[in-house]
C-alpha cells in the first residue's frame, strides 16, 4: 500500500477519577492519534505517551517531533508492502517505541480494512472474548481503595491489580486479603523499589499473589533475577521489556516468569507478536497491559490479546472505567461473565467518532 497522507492529533480526555501510580497522579489521558490514508482507505493508531517522561522516556511532545521530522518522511508517499515491513523501514531510528507503534498500529488497521478482516484475525487471534482485569491506583486512604475493589468486583472484573509504592504495600495487600479473601490479585510497583527492599517482597510472597509486576528499575534485569530466586510468586516484567531481544535476555536469566506485553512499549504490534511467540515457545504466560488508552488503542490491544498465549486477565477494562465518553462506537463494554468481546469488524472493528476526537483535540497537522 502506498501511504498518501498522515494526520497527527494531540488529544486530551478527562478521566472520571484520578489515577495515581508510584510516579504520578493523572487526571486526564493525553496521547497522539495517528490517521494514515492509503489505497483510498484510512487506518487509526494511538501513541499513549503522556505529558511527562515518567513511564518511559517518551512524551507527546517528543513523539510528535519524532513522527513529524523522522518517521513520517520515511513512509509518506512510499510503498509499505505490509505492516510487518514498517519496523525495518524505521529501524535506523533508535528506540522511540511509542511513536513507532502508533503509526504501525494505523497501518495494521488499514491492512485489516483493505483485506476485509478483523485485526484479530489478521494477527492469528483465537479468542473471541478476553478475561478482563482492573488496574487501581494508589488512594489517599485504604478504605477508599477497598470500596473501589468492591465496586469493580461487583461489576464482574475477574482480577484486581493494585499499584504499590514504599509505605503502600504489605499492609495494603493484607487488608485486601482480609476483606476479599482469595480473589485473583496482583500488585504493580512501576520500578518504585530497590534491591535492598527484598524483605518487602518476601512479605508479599505470603499473600498468594498472581504476580508482582516490575518491582525494580526498568534497566535492571540482574537484580530482578536475584529477587525472583527468593520468591515463589512470579515476577512479571513490564517497563524492562522493550524489545523481543530484551525479553529473550530476561527469560534466559530467569529475571521473570510472566511478561506484560504492551505493543506501544516495544515498538508496535509486530514486535509484540515476536515476544508472544517467544514466550509461548518457552511456556511463559503473557497478558496484555494498558496505558489508559482511548478506544482506538484499546481496540488494538484487544486484537493483540486474542492470541493464544495471552492466558492471564488483561488490563482491558471497559471505556466507562476511565472516560465519560470514548472516541469509538460502540464503546468497550464489560460483559456479565467478566470478559470484553474482541471487535470482529474489519481492521480495529469499531467506528471512529471524529466529532468526539475533534472536541478533545489540542493540535492537529496533516502531511501529504
Amino acid at each position: 500500500m502506498r501511504v498518501e497522507a498522515i494526520e497527527l492529533r494531540e488529544v486530551a480526555l478527562p478521566l472520571l477519577f484520578g489515577f495515581k501510580t508510584s510516579f504520578e497522579l493523572r487526571h486526564q489521558h493525553v496521547c497522539l492519534l495517528v490517521r494514515v490514508i492509503a489505497d483510498g482507505l484510512e487506518g487509526w493508531g494511538e501513541v499513549p505517551a503522556e505529558d511527562s517522561p515518567l513511564y518511559n522516556e517518551e512524551t507527546v511532545g517528543t513523539a510528535w517531533h519524532i513522527l513529524e521530522d523522522f518517521i513520517i518522511p520515511m513512509v509518506l508517499g512510499r510503498e509499505v508492502p505490509h505492516p510487518r515491513a514498517f519496523a525495518a523501514q524505521v529501524a535506523p531510528i533508535r528506540r522511540n517505541h511509542m511513536a513507532k507503534a502508533g503509526l504501525e498500529a494505523a497501518l495494521w488497521d488499514l491492512a485489516g480494512r483493505r483485506e476485509g478482516m478483523s485485526l484479530s484475525a489478521l494477527l492469528g487471534g483465537t479468542q473471541a472474548r478476553i478475561a478482563a482485569g482492573i488496574s487501581l491506583g494508589i488512594e489517599p486512604e485504604i478504605d477508599l481503595l477497598l470500596d473501589r475493589i468492591a465496586h469493580f468486583l461487583a461489576a464482574g472484573y475477574r482480577r484486581i491489580k493494585v499499584k504499590i509504592e514504599p509505605g503502600w504495600d504489605v499492609a495494603t495487600v493484607a487488608r485486601i486479603r482480609q476483606r476479599f479473601g482469595g480473589i485473583l490479585l496482583q500488585v504493580d510497583a512501576n520500578s518504585a523499589y530497590a534491591p535492598e527492599d527484598a524483605p518487602i517482597f518476601r512479605a508479599l510472597d505470603e499473600f498468594s499473589l498472581l504476580l508482582i509486576e516490575q518491582p525494580l528499575a526498568e534497566d535492571d534485569l540482574l537484580d530482578h533475577a536475584a529477587l525472583q530466586a527468593q520468591l515463589r510468586t512470579p515476577i512479571c516484567l513490564d517497563e524492562s521489556i522493550t524489545s523481543p531481544a530484551q525479553a529473550e535476555k530476561a527469560l534466559r536469566i530467569d529475571a521473570c516468569r510472566v511478561i506484560n506485553i504492551k505493543a506501544a512499549r516495544v515498538g508496535g504490534i509486530t514486535a509484540a507478536l515476536a515476544i508472544h511467540d517467544l514466550c509461548r515457545a518457552r511456556s511463559i504466560p503473557v497478558w496484555c497491559g494498558g496505558l489508559l488508552e482511548t478506544g482506538i488503542g484499546r481496540a488494538a490491544n484487544l486484537a493483540l490479546a486474542s492470541l493464544p498465549n495471552f492466558v492471564l486477565p488483561a488490563d482491558l477494562s471497559a471505556s466507562d472505567r476511565y472516560f465519560a465518553e470514548d472516541v469509538i462506537d460502540p464503546p468497550v463494554r464489560l460483559e456479565a461473565d467478566g470478559t470484553v468481546p474482541v471487535p470482529q469488524g474489519p481492521g480495529l472493528g469499531v467506528e471512529i467518532r471524529l466529532d468526539r476526537i475533534e472536541n478533545a483535540t489540542r493540535r492537529v497537522a496533516q502531511f501529504r
